[in-house]
């Protein structure tokens, strides 16, 4: 008989760091769990999300060596929102220096949506230092990922909350909604900035769960949380995530001997299901769990379950 799992204690850091990088960019690290434990590094969504408490929860802290971060103009990194100088690969190399920095030889890579992007971009630049990788939500950056989800196709599904997403734009050419954002995020007008990054971070909180839940828009539309989520967002997207194109299909075969666990809710509308398939399909090291009842979001029980279960069985792996 099987159960559901559930999120594991919450716990706090027992050390944060701030890591100093190139001008202006100063990255918040933390670690949680076991010093001794198996290192495992976290890495949020977005770009631009920030970590949350209850992501530490994903791991037994008596095993792990669990290190999160806030990626570039994120979360409790400065500057805020900041769009000089973050890329992917500077991310990349953040990533590096961290690691570097913590003494850690190899590590467990976690990651969701473009946490699963930066994920497996890593794992293809390094794959020496990754001894598996769980993924969820899978988001493979291609130009009609992209497309889909802020020019044409959710939009048909949700097009109540699409007429919402359009507002702050209403007055421009339909056919570039990016270039439109762009303009908006990173225009002098601080209203019109405001409102068009509350109207993004809106829009992708209500259509990452199946089922709706009001505190994650309520979320999502915090002042800190939507001008970071959305202006870096909207930077990465309009370059096309710094990354040639179908990078991470292109290069599949770096991520021979590395072991995997790929977690997508069969609803997903933000990253639908059929990029986690063609990564799995490209990736014979890699293990697919469908979750039936659920979209998006890492905080929908069944994603939670599904991703704890992996954690677990590769603390066995990785003892």
């Amino acid at each position: 008989m099987t159960y559901m799992r559930s999120l594991y204690p919450s716990i706090e850091p027992y050390v944060r760091h701030t890591l100093e990088l190139e001008v202006p960019h100063r990255i918040h690290v933390e670690e949680c769990g076991n010093p001794n434990g198996i290192p495992v590094v976290f890495l949020h969504g977005g770009p631009g999300g920030g970590c949350e408490p209850y992501h530490r929860q994903f791991f037994n802290p008596d095993r792990y060596r669990i290190i999160l971060f806030d990626q570039r103009g994120c979360g409790r990194s400065h500057p805020h929102a900041e769009l000089s100088g973050n890329t992917t690969q500077a991310l990349l190399s953040d990533m590096e220096t961290i690691r570097e920095h913590l003494g850690v030889e190899r590590w467990l890579v976690f990651g969701g949506s473009w946490g699963s992007t930066l994920g497996l971009v890593y794992a293809q630049a390094y794959p020496q230092r990754v001894t598996g990788l769980v993924l969820r939500g899978i988001f493979l950056c291609r130009r009609q990922d992209i497309h889909w989800f802020y020019q044409d196709g959710a939009s048909r599904i949700f097009p109540d909350y699409w007429k919402d997403f359009l507002r702050p734009v209403a007055d421009s050419p339909r056919k570039d909604l990016l270039t439109a954002y762009y303009r908006l995020l990173t225009g002098e007008n601080e209203v019109a900035r405001l409102s068009a990054a509350k109207a993004w971070s809106v829009w992708e909180a209500r259509t990452s769960t199946l089922r709706p839940r009001e505190t994650l828009v309520e979320h999502f539309n915090e002042t800190h949380i939507a001008l970071s989520m959305a202006r870096i967002e909207c930077h990465y997207f309009v370059n096309d995530c710094f990354l040639e194109p179908d990078h991470i299909l292109a290069h599949a075969r770096r991520l021979s001997g590395i072991p995997g666990v790929i977690v997508q809710g069969r609803f997903d509308l933000i990253c639908p299901m059929d990029q986690a398939y063609l990564l799995h399909e490209a990736w014979p090291d890699s293990r697919m769990e469908v979750v039936a009842d659920a979209g998006h979001s890492a905080a929908e029980p069944g994603i939670a379950d599904a991703l704890i279960r992996a954690t677990d069985a590769f603390a066995e792996q990785l003892a």
